[in-house]
């Protein structure tokens, strides 16, 4: 299965395998597009990933929303700063910004908290989207609470940073759908799950399987890929 399943996938509500690349994490995650996120989801995400579940939108719509980013909010408790002054190998500055929960939900941690999370974060991106943008404001300034239990990760666009925030953005955006998506590093017992095993579980499960350059090859000339 090449790009145009994973697209199709995606639009039929289907999670997505997506490699980084070599050089970079040497990571699987497997990715849902928000509106498709139920509690079956996050259980799925959880017991067939097992790395940590995030909701990704692009920084226009987070920063718009008034999020910070995580490392600026650490950085200006000066005791804490010299911790957001290092980077991982790879080099990237991270995509984190704050975390969160649904007031709807009870403790937040639950599949079905988690998923109630990503969908009510999902309404406010597609308000967004539509245009209502003070809507979207609204929304996500009365209705969530921080520090909660889903992080919430802004892409940089492709231009920018290639990781699996910007690559399932992207992917998102080659669908036709919203900039939403639920994701969650694919792990083995010690390390994180090797892209051989990822492309048996892929055949076993018959999901689609992509690699970040095979997302950026179909990005040509699509500037909203590129862009925050």
């Amino acid at each position: 299965m090449g790009i145009d399943d994973a697209i199709k996938a995606f639009k039929d509500g289907r999670p997505v395998l997506i490699y980084d690349s070599d050089s970079r994490e040497s990571e699987v995650d497997l990715v849902y597009h928000a509106s498709s996120v139920t509690p079956d989801a996050i259980y799925t995400l959880r017991t067939m990933a097992g790395g940590l579940i995030c909701f990704a939108t692009r920084w226009s719509i987070a920063s718009y929303l008034g999020v910070p980013w995580g490392d600026d909010l650490i950085a200006s408790v000066p005791a804490l700063r010299p911790l957001t002054e290092r980077k991982l190998f790879y080099g990237d500055r991270p995509a984190f910004t704050i975390w969160v929960n649904h007031m709807s939900v009870r403790t937040g941690i639950s599949d079905v908290d988690r998923s109630r999370t990503v969908r009510e974060l999902y309404e406010v991106v597609k308000m967004f989207v539509s245009g209502d943008r003070e809507g979207a404001r609204r929304k996500f300034l009365g209705e969530f609470q921080a520090p909660g239990h889903v992080p919430l990760l802004a892409s940089r666009g492709l231009r920018n940073r290639r990781g699996h925030t910007e690559l399932s953005i992207a992917l998102a955006t080659l669908a036709g759908l919203e900039p939403a998506t639920t994701f969650a590093e694919m792990l083995d017992r010690g390390p994180s799950l090797s892209l051989e095993k990822a492309r048996a579980i892929a055949e076993r499960e018959g999901l689609a399987l992509v690699s970040g350059r095979e997302v950026m090859e179909a990005c040509e000339g699509v500037e909203l890929c590129w862009s925050d």
